[in-house]
């Protein structure tokens, strides 16, 4: 019995066996879709109060910042650690395009800052106190200042419990609509992200005319 096909079978019969192959390997295909995560999108509960992201840690960290300050300078007797996240579907979307799109999320981490510990002889690093939790959404439809909202979230909690939308009179929003450099985002911060910004062209005038 010959183990191998006469050439002209052989070529016939190709068509028939890659879409075998295809057949089979199209459930595979989907299962590994279908396990895949679910993109991220902001779940806001009956009385209009944002849910927690508990996930952030898994998206996209961007930055961190170490005593920063918009304002006079405080003095607080210890340092802080601000670390910032986005939801990788807008970080993706970011990378393609330099400006955000709805649905954007961003969470602000702050956690204390220790300068003593293990081996370390100077300098600060982060402890696992967490001292502020802060989310930034964009959502034009449901914020019509200027299409993004502002929450904080109670860190005495493992879970913290949904946020009302701080007051749009609060500092927090004309201060990143007046110096953000991408749609009233501190993206002048994101080292990765900037660059991206300057190459797309859509750093914001406000920012542009501050900088210099």
């Amino acid at each position: 019995m010959a183990w191998f096909l006469p050439a002209r079978r052989y070529v016939a019969a190709m068509p028939l066996l890659c879409l075998s192959a295809a057949l089979l390997l199209a459930p595979a295909r989907l299962s590994i879709a279908a396990d895949g995560p679910a993109p991220f999108v902001p779940q806001f509960d009956k009385d209009d109060r944002l849910t927690f992201p508990a996930d952030y840690r898994e998206w996209v960290y961007v930055t961190t910042g170490l005593d920063m300050a918009y304002g006079p300078a405080m003095r607080m007797g210890h340092s802080m650690f601000d670390n910032v996240f986005v939801n990788r579907e807008a970080y993706l979307a970011f990378k393609q395009t330099g400006t955000w799109p709805e649905k954007t999320t961003f969470v602000l981490e702050v956690r204390g800052a220790a300068d003593k510990g293990s081996i370390n002889k100077s300098g600060h690093f982060q402890t696992p106190d967490v001292m502020g939790l802060e989310v930034h959404v964009k959502d034009t439809a449901r914020f019509h200042n200027d299409g993004w909202g502002f929450y904080s979230f109670d860190t005495d909690k493992a879970t913290p419990p949904p946020a009302e939308q701080l007051p749009v009179e609060q500092s927090c929003y004309s201060c990143h609509r007046d110096h953000g450099a991408v749609d009233t985002t501190f993206v002048q911060f994101y080292p990765t992200l900037f660059p991206v910004a300057a190459d797309k062209k859509t750093l914001s005038a406000a920012y542009l005319a501050e900088k210099h």
